[in-house]
């Protein structure tokens, strides 16, 4: 049954998810029934202590991982029962990527890393050149998107990274631990980078151990063994 929530308003929707996991002679229960809902345009921080299971959480809402109980609806699709090439299509479709290490192919240029999603989704090659151009533009790089990854500084190389997230026009940006490979100095650069993103109407989740990347977002879900512990709005950023 379509859940009663607007589909149109709401980008993520769990209700009971449970994942478990057998460890030699123990089963690991990592989720225990949690209930989430992401409107579309917000921008919240998943966090909880190791074995919280926000991790789990976050293979899930990216559609790494499936439950073994509940459900789970993404843009008004019910991902949590498909097969995996369906999974892997609503994945390429619908969620955008930020990893801590960039994950960029270091013999490509700027640009070439930004289109790879678009080229593996079949999209013809002006099309492409043209939506990575504006991406990169969009985070900043107009001057050095035919720079290599080694040529690049650690902020320039997430900010390459958050733009092959972005060039497929995803629903959700999910970020997990954006800042972790960054100095406090870069690491500010990128979290200024997510609230403009932000600004523009994109819905962000980010996933982070550090209560300073958490405070940037305007609201923050805490896990702890398997649980939400709590969901509360970030009264600063809610009211600026």
């Amino acid at each position: 049954m379509t859940p009663s929530i607007s589909q149109s308003d709401t980008v993520i929707l769990t209700r009971g998810l449970e994942r478990s996991f057998t460890m030699g002679d123990s089963v690991i229960r990592a989720l225990s029934g949690v209930d989430l809902t992401i409107r579309r345009g917000e921008y919240v921080a998943i966090m909880g202590p190791s074995g919280s299971g926000k991790s789990t959480l976050m293979n899930i809402i990216g559609c790494l991982d499936q439950p073994d109980a509940g459900e789970y609806w993404l843009n008004g699709t019910l991902v949590s029962n498909l097969g995996d090439a369906d999974l892997a299509a609503v994945r390429n479709r619908e969620i955008g990527f930020v990893f801590q290490t960039f994950n960029l192919l270091n013999r490509a240029d700027a640009l070439h890393n930004v289109e790879l999603p678009l080229i593996y989704s079949g999209v013809p090659r002006r099309e492409r050149v043209a939506r990575a151009t504006e991406t990169l533009l969009q985070v900043g790089l107009g001057d050095r998107m035919h720079h290599r990854p080694s040529e690049l500084s650690g902020g320039q190389r997430q900010r390459v990274a958050v733009a092959r997230a972005l060039v497929t026009r995803p629903s959700l940006l999910l970020a997990d631990e954006p800042t972790g490979a960054l100095d406090s100095t870069t690491a500010r650069e990128i979290m200024g980078l997510f609230a403009e993103l932000h600004a523009q109407g994109n819905t962000l989740v980010v996933v982070t151990h550090d209560a300073g990347v958490a405070a940037e977002a305007h609201r923050t879900v805490r896990l702890r063994d398997g649980r939400i512990e709590s969901d509360t709005q970030n009264a600063e950023k809610a009211t600026a």
